[in-house]
């Protein structure tokens, strides 16, 4: 357990979980019934658990709840992706958002998008995660918290950490709580992805521990002293030192490595945007995601724009053309504030 974490349930390995429910008079049986119950269907109230004695319920209700969080505001798309906002106490209250996006045409399970800080600490000026700053690190049972709350609303069948936060740094309680994800939910690791802007030392100190994730580097651009305004955090780190770490990523895990390309009308969509990518990552074992920027409403005086489907296509096509792997990623959710951090903007605006 974290040294900042609540005395839950989520904040418990399985043996401790055992421990505590031995001290109120149960069985580890009943303990292990209890995860079951958390991690398999998303349980949050031991009331539904039948399998367990009423008494012994009404006492974990009182001395270990399972999560400290609560729902503050939920919004739902129409095409039924959901954005939860949810606030975690402690000396420091935060707001994290989780996106849950509903399954595919292909009939595959839904994908959640979870947070790994409370704001955070990057600054692109695109990005609404960003615009309050970084109020703290999520603890790992604030990180289960949100895959819970996700499954609560249906199977999941893939998991991105790419909602608030520069997972990398949280690393330690993120792979904590994805250790849990993966044992306990049954997400494997291809099934997980973990989204950074791409610490070029802290991806050499991770990939020899064989993380149990697949990695997304978010690029955005393929020009140094673009990338130094575009990602400020990264700035005077060479594109070409985070594109050498991905590939030393690939050689120790054997893993293909994702770049992410928010794609910003009028600012990085240029065709000799496509073909400098395209340099940038030739005879290299990757791929594209292709994001046509979210619009931030909270940002009025906002200098971006998202582009047109037309010149998405142009520069999707430009990198097949030189044989680079390129999807593009349309967002879902827009009417329901699906992009990081807008939620969590609105919320925290004072009121008119």
């Amino acid at each position: 357990m974290g040294t900042g974490d609540a005395l839950t349930l989520l904040a418990l390995t399985p043996r401790e979980t055992e421990q505590a429910f031995e001290r109120l008079g149960a069985r580890p049986f009943h303990a292990r019934i209890a995860r079951a119950q958390v991690f398999e269907h998303g349980a949050l109230d031991y009331a539904a658990m039948s399998a367990l004695p009423k008494e012994l319920r009404a006492r974990l209700a009182e001395e270990l709840p399972i999560a400290s969080g609560s729902e503050v505001d939920r919004r739902v798309a129409a095409d039924g992706t959901t954005k939860l906002l949810l606030r975690f106490p402690g000396a420091k209250a935060v707001d994290v958002e989780t996106v849950h996006l509903p399954p595919s045409t292909s009939g595959k399970a839904a994908t959640l998008c979870v947070s790994s800080q409370a704001g955070c600490p990057v600054g692109c000026p695109f990005c609404a995660s960003g615009l309050l700053g970084l109020a703290r690190n999520l603890e790992s049972a604030e990180i289960l918290e949100q895959y819970v709350r996700g499954r609560a609303l249906g199977a999941l069948s893939r998991s991105v950490v790419m909602g608030m936060g520069e997972p990398l740094l949280n690393y330690e309680r993120l792979a904590r709580a994805l250790d849990v994800v993966h044992d306990e939910m049954g997400l494997g690791a291809r099934a997980i992805t973990v989204s950074t802007v791409g610490f070029p030392d802290r991806l050499r100190r991770i990939a020899p521990t064989k993380p149990r994730f697949q990695l997304a580097i978010s690029l955005h651009t393929p020009d140094q002293e673009q990338r130094d305004l575009l990602v400020p955090a990264m700035r005077g780190v060479p594109l070409a030192e985070i594109v050498a770490a991905a590939d030393d990523w690939f050689e120790q895990t054997g893993r293909e490595v994702t770049y992410e390309y928010a794609l910003l009308g009028g600012c990085n969509d240029s065709a000799g945007h496509a073909e400098r990518l395209a340099r940038l990552l030739a005879r290299r074992r990757a791929s594209v995601n292709l994001i046509p920027w979210n619009p931030v409403e909270s940002a009025e005086s906002s200098p971006w724009k998202r582009p047109d489907e037309a010149g998405v296509e142009r520069f999707r096509s430009t990198l097949a053309a030189r044989g680079i792997v390129a999807t593009v990623r349309w967002s879902k959710g827009v009417e329901a504030d699906a992009a990081c951090g807008q939620l969590r903007l609105r919320h925290a605006a004072p009121a008119s």
